[in-house]
C-alpha cells in the first residue's frame, strides 16, 4: 500500500452541510470518483481530475496544525474518498489524534477498517445521471453512473458500521420524493432526523423554489439542508 493520496485540496473552514453545519473543520478532498453526477459541484475531483500526490504524513502534519488552532473536526471528502485504501491509515491516524471524523460518500463502496464518527451518505437519485451531458459524448459515463449510483448493501453496511449517519438527497423537483421513498424502503438503521433534503444547485435558492422541500421536511420529520458555505462564500473552492 502506497502512503500517498491524490488530493485536490485541503483547507480549514466551517462545515457547510449536514448535522455539523457551522462547525470549524479541516477538510481533505480526495481527487477521483466512481460516479459522474451531472450537477457535481466539485468537477475538479471527478469529471476533470486535478490533484497533487500528498503523503499521509504531510496530511497529518497539516491536520495537527489545524488542531493546534482549535479545530477538532476533520472532513474526508471527494470525489469519492472510499475508493482509496489509503483512507484507512489516514482516518485511523486522525482518530488517534482525537479528531471527530466525517466521511462524505455516495455510499456505493465500503472500506472495512476506516475510522469514522459521522458517515455522511449521499445516495444518488436519477437526477444525477449525466444523460446528454456534453462531457460524456458517447454516453459511457451515463451508463456506468446509472449502474453504480445505488448500492443498498453498501449503504446498509456503512450505516451499521458507524456511530452516527446522515443521508443527504440532492433534489430537483417534487417527483424526487417518490424515488427517495423507494430508496429508503431498502435502507435500515436510520431515523427521520437523519434524512436531509438539499436543493440542487450552487447558488442560494429563492424561497419560492424550495417551498415544496420545506413542506416535505415538515410533513415527514426530515431536515432541510442548506449549503451554508455557498451563502457565506459563494461557489468558491477552499471554503
Amino acid at each position: 500500500m502506497t502512503d500517498t493520496l491524490p488530493i485536490s485540496e485541503t483547507f480549514t473552514s466551517i462545515q457547510g452541510e449536514g448535522k455539523h453545519t457551522g462547525v470549524p473543520s479541516w477538510f481533505c478532498r480526495l481527487s477521483g470518483c466512481n460516479l459522474r453526477c451531472t450537477w457535481c459541484d466539485t468537477p475538479y475531483a471527478s469529471w476533470s481530475l486535478e490533484h497533487t500526490k500528498r503523503t499521509i504524513e504531510s496530511l497529518i502534519t497539516e491536520a495537527k496544525e489545524a488542531q493546534a488552532s482549535g479545530v477538532h473536526h476533520a472532513v474526508l471528502t471527494g470525489g469519492e474518498p472510499m475508493i482509496f485504501n489509503q483512507l484507512i491509515p489516514l482516518s485511523n491516524q486522525l482518530n488517534t489524534l482525537g479528531f471527530h471524523i466525517t466521511i462524505e460518500t455516495a455510499g456505493t463502496v465500503t472500506l472495512p477498517g476506516v475510522s469514522c464518527h459521522l458517515m455522511s451518505l449521499s445516495p444518488k437519485l436519477a437526477n444525477s445521471t449525466p444523460t446528454n451531458d456534453p462531457r460524456d459524448p458517447d454516453g459511457t459515463w451515463a451508463t456506468q453512473h446509472e449502474q453504480r449510483r445505488l448500492d443498498y448493501d453498501s449503504l446498509n453496511e456503512l450505516i451499521a458500521s458507524t456511530p452516527d449517519r446522515q443521508l443527504k438527497f440532492v433534489v430537483a423537483n417534487p417527483a424526487d420524493l417518490i424515488e427517495i421513498d423507494t430508496v429508503l424502503a431498502h435502507i435500515r438503521g436510520y431515523q427521520p432526523a437523519d434524512i436531509m433534503l438539499m436543493p440542487e444547485g450552487v447558488a442560494v435558492p429563492d424561497q419560492d423554489s424550495i417551498r415544496w422541500i420545506l413542506d416535505a421536511c415538515i410533513a415527514r420529520g426530515w431536515t432541510y439542508c442548506p449549503r451554508l458555505h455557498i451563502a457565506l462564500f459563494g461557489d468558491t473552492r477552499g471554503t
